[in-house]
């Protein structure tokens, strides 16, 4: 085994523990930030599911919407039930096992990317992460992205412990400074997104996009 398999092997084992009940971890029905933003998703356009989970959000996208669905996500146990709830829903979604640094980020591929609670990255790869988001974005792209703000410490309702995973209005300009961002807000909201997610959250969205060329 390379050092890349052993970075890989440990987090890997980790979320498959997790993802190995049963039952969907984080529910099978799709986030509120992403359906609340469906209008910028059109039928046919290619989309682009970050650390996807168990196919929550790419599954309703591409049944609700009629999107081409590429996603990917490092527990193979989380991939196994996204093909399971896709074929449920009777549609095509192309799933990957990898990593976030071992996707294919091709340049200018899709025309969107969703990126919903990806707050295991650390700031490092977290920068790589965004980086790559705007890279492969075709111009005029959209990103989609929810996150859980430095309050949800206090709310302890999910999300991660450590408090430089959480994700700030500052912060997120920074990183997107290069994109037209068309909304960014901090807002509180009841999720219920498994046994994972559930209750009173501090949370923050954004949609912003590529700047054409």
């Amino acid at each position: 085994m390379n050092d890349v398999q052993k970075d890989r092997s440990k987090p890997a084992q980790v979320w498959n523990a997790l993802f190995d009940g049963p039952g969907y971890l984080f529910g099978t029905q799709p986030n509120d930030y992403l359906v609340e933003k469906k209008a910028c998703l059109k039928k046919g356009q290619k989309v682009l599911f970050v650390a996807d989970g168990e196919g929550r959000n790419s599954v309703w996208c591409a049944a609700e919407l009629g999107i081409q669905a590429d996603a990917f996500d490092l527990s193979e146990k989380a991939v196994a039930k996204a093909r399971k709830l896709a074929a449920e829903r009777g549609v095509d979604v192309r799933y990957t096992i990898c990593g976030i640094d071992e996707w294919d980020w091709v340049e200018g591929q899709y025309d969107a990317v969703v990126v919903i609670f990806v707050q295991f990255a650390t700031p490092n790869m977290r920068t790589r992460l965004f980086a790559n988001c705007i890279r492969t974005l075709k111009p005029g792209g959209i990103l989609i992205l929810q996150g859980y703000t430095p309050r949800q410490q206090e709310m302890g309702t999910g999300g991660p412990s450590r408090v430089e995973h959480l994700y700030t209005e500052e912060m997120l300009r920074d990183y997107f400074a290069a994109m037209d961002i068309l909304e960014l807000k901090s807002y509180d909201a009841y999720i219920s997104e498994g046994e994972r997610h559930s209750g009173l959250s501090a949370l923050i969205g954004m949609v912003a996009r590529k700047k054409s060329e």
